[in-house]
């Protein structure tokens, strides 16, 4: 389970970093450069998320949630925004699905 969790934070930093660089360039006049590094984040994202054990479909459903908290994190951390009640609550919502989903209940 630890090594699942840590797959999907890695997974979610990647997509993060490769959408967050092209923002970077396209909002804040950064340089065109900056658009290398994030096609290599997306590359490995994609690999990433290849590595997880279960139907694609399911995972990826499961991931949105691990996401959620990672752009969360973000968000606070990189953007240094203050977070609300409502994204922990999201946040708490998106981890109960994702625990649902991840559970497998037949």
């Amino acid at each position: 389970m630890l090594t699942t969790t840590l797959l999907f934070i890695a997974t979610a930093m990647a997509e993060i970093i490769g959408c967050y660089l092209p923002w970077l360039w396209l909002r804040q006049q950064g340089s065109p450069w900056l658009l290398v590094p994030a096609a290599a984040s997306l590359a490995l994202f994609v690999w990433l998320l290849s590595l997880h054990p279960a139907a694609s479909g399911r995972v990826y459903a499961a991931y949105g949630g691990v996401y959620v908290v990672c752009a969360l994190v973000w968000l606070w951390g990189v953007d240094g925004e203050a977070l609300r009640p409502t994204d922990w609550i999201g946040a708490a919502l998106a981890l109960t699905g994702m625990g649902v989903i991840a559970s497998g209940w037949r």
